[in-house]
């Protein structure tokens, strides 16, 4: 259209109330093609997302303070500054079983966070021995807030865990010198009538493990367990504040609380 209009400027001699004319539907043109006017031309009328030096565009986000909100009373309170960094809201870390895998946040004062988003183990402590071993994390069993979290083996503070007991057999095993389990036991008397020879120990550490078997019973549900391979253990730490999945193995009333929770769920769902 445009090359037409050139063509015909070019071959022939306009007067002045042509040229006028001619002006006219120019302009007219122009203004509803998008030439100028914000509301008939190409732009929308509403500037999308996409568009971000418009000026009206923002982006929100979630805010934990409490100047934005209306006060007891109803009245709308005076926006006197701006918001702050430290006020925002942050999505949750909802740390999951896997590679290890933290990342690092700035926060308040310089101070940094460890957003745990993937762990597979943690320390944990046999407070009635009183040892700390470092050892894997198998699965979530049971979390009282939300049976989803179990689903998705969602590391969270409180929640209860299933962990491999190797680590505190063995360290039984050295300590104690003898099995956890009555399966151990006989395994080991089996090993003796076969002819094995045990490692030979002195007097004094005979002595001293003599002494030490007085008071190293272990419960009947504990045993239970590493029989399996497996303890339950509770969850301490904060996985997304921290970085770590920290914890203590269930003992006496608690493990038989929990015990009761688990078995009652589980008939809860075969029903």
């Amino acid at each position: 259209m445009l090359a037409d209009l050139r063509c015909l400027i070019e071959g022939s001699a306009l007067g002045k109330t042509e040229w006028g004319f001619l002006f006219i539907y120019l302009s007219f043109l122009f203004f509803f093609a998008g030439g100028g006017c914000r509301r008939g031309g190409t732009q929308p009328a509403h500037p999308t997302p996409e568009s971000d030096h418009h000026p009206s565009t923002f982006r929100m986000s979630i805010s934990r303070d409490s100047r934005h909100k209306r006060s007891a009373t109803g009245a709308k309170r005076a926006q006197y500054r701006k918001k702050r960094k430290f006020e925002l809201g942050r999505q949750p870390a909802m740390t999951k079983l896997g590679a290890k895998r933290i990342h690092t946040v700035r926060v308040r004062g310089g101070n940094t966070k460890y957003r745990a988003l993937r762990l597979e183990a943690g320390n944990f402590s046999w407070g009635s021995e009183r040892v700390t071993r470092k050892t894997r994390v198998i699965g979530v069993v049971y979390n009282s807030t939300n049976n989803e979290l179990v689903r998705t083996n969602t590391l969270v503070k409180g929640a209860i865990i299933q962990i491999d007991a190797t680590p505190f057999r063995q360290w039984y095993e050295s300590h104690y010198g003898q099995p956890v389990t009555k399966r151990g036991k006989n395994a080991a008397k089996t090993e003796e009538a076969a002819g094995e020879a045990p490692k030979e120990k002195s007097k004094s550490v005979l002595r001293k493990l003599e002494q030490r078997r007085l008071t190293g019973k272990v419960d009947h549900m504990l045993e239970t367990q590493f029989q399996a391979g497996r303890l339950y253990a509770s969850i301490a730490s904060r996985p997304g504040q921290s970085g770590r999945c920290d914890g203590y193995i269930l003992e006496g009333k608690e493990l038989e609380f929990y015990l009761r929770r688990l078995k009652s769920s589980k008939q809860k769902h075969a029903a």
